[in-house]
């Protein structure tokens, strides 16, 4: 189907004209356009925002808990945003935790990781790893179900938290109860139909996911580790259940499904869904975008289900 009105209403005003290609722009000037999206717009109101830094192997790591009206102890989902591992922060995600929180009735614990190319590859990866072994060693502290632990995220940071995943089950650490994978990074490659199609003009390119790559991994010889690119893992079993959303205007469209696939034939459940009509990063504009708001109450569905709740 075509990009719907509202879809493409926004992405007029997102990207104008007259603005330059993304992978021609300063990282920057790309952080500070992305955090000016964001400080004016409504914020849902939960129970209780808290700031708390957790300990990582190279330092604290700012996080940020998000607590919806609950009886008992809740479960949590520890969230990463997107951002190509250069962009975002807990400002820029803070309408989507919210959401998550109150909709799937969670305490939802948004990471601030390393950013790059200041941090390339691993630190960002070794902060999320940090973050929730931190959560669930503070269980307690923290007034939350340290045996009901999710781990999410969306664009960049749905490769995170599938990465994270992977690497929960190969330390044999207590089993996570769900993967929530938004529109997520996968593969390094770039070599999907979905590249091709939707190349450029729905706000993330191929040239600037390209630009991405190259800033988070720096100049490691990892593009072909499954530690930066889950698309490589070859042993997907035993892993949680996983909730992956893409995009129909999106590059990581067919990625993102690839993997949900190869997830489901190694015996893992999985739930797919494609929104059609939206581009990349539609999630994050739940407040005008319809189908964004349907993304959230969607995902938050599945992760009461993986909760138990």
């Amino acid at each position: 189907m075509p990009l719907d009105e509202d879809s493409r209403h926004l992405l007029a005003i997102l990207t104008p004209e007259d603005s330059p290609p993304m992978h021609q722009v300063d990282i920057h000037v790309l952080r500070e356009a992305m955090e000016s999206r964001f400080p004016d717009r409504e914020r849902e109101p939960v129970s209780k925002v808290e700031d708390r830094v957790a300990v990582g192997p190279h330092g604290d790591v700012p996080v940020r808990l998000y607590r919806p009206e609950s009886k008992g102890t809740p479960p949590v989902l520890v969230y990463f945003h997107g951002g190509g591992w250069v962009l975002g922060s807990l400002e820029t995600h803070d309408a989507i935790c919210r959401a998550l929180a109150n909709a799937a009735g969670c305490v939802v614990v948004s990471v601030q990781y390393r950013l790059a190319p200041e941090h390339p590859f691993p630190r960002g990866l070794e902060d999320c790893q940090a973050a929730v072994r931190w959560v669930r060693w503070a269980a307690d502290q923290l007034g939350v179900d340290g045996q009901r632990i999710a781990v999410g995220g969306d664009s960049a940071g749905g490769n995170l938290a599938a990465v994270v995943a992977n690497c929960n089950r190969d330390e044999k650490a207590p089993p996570l109860c769900h993967q929530l994978l938004i529109y997520p990074v996968i593969d390094v490659r770039q070599t999907t139909e979905s590249y091709c199609e939707n190349a450029e003009g729905f706000l993330l390119t191929a040239l600037g996911m390209k630009m991405f790559w190259d800033l988070y991994l720096g100049h490691s010889t990892a593009s072909d580790s499954p530690l930066a690119s889950p698309g490589m893992v070859a042993d997907l079993t035993d892993l949680p259940t996983a909730t992956v959303l893409t995009a129909q205007y999106d590059p990581l469209r067919d990625e993102g499904e690839i993997y949900a696939e190869r997830l489901r034939s190694a015996g893992n459940q999985v739930e797919l869904r494609r929104w059609d009509g939206v581009f990349h990063g539609f999630v994050g504009f739940a407040d005008r975008l319809v189908k964004g708001r349907e993304a959230i109450l969607f995902s938050a569905q599945r992760l009461r289900e993986s909760f138990d709740v």
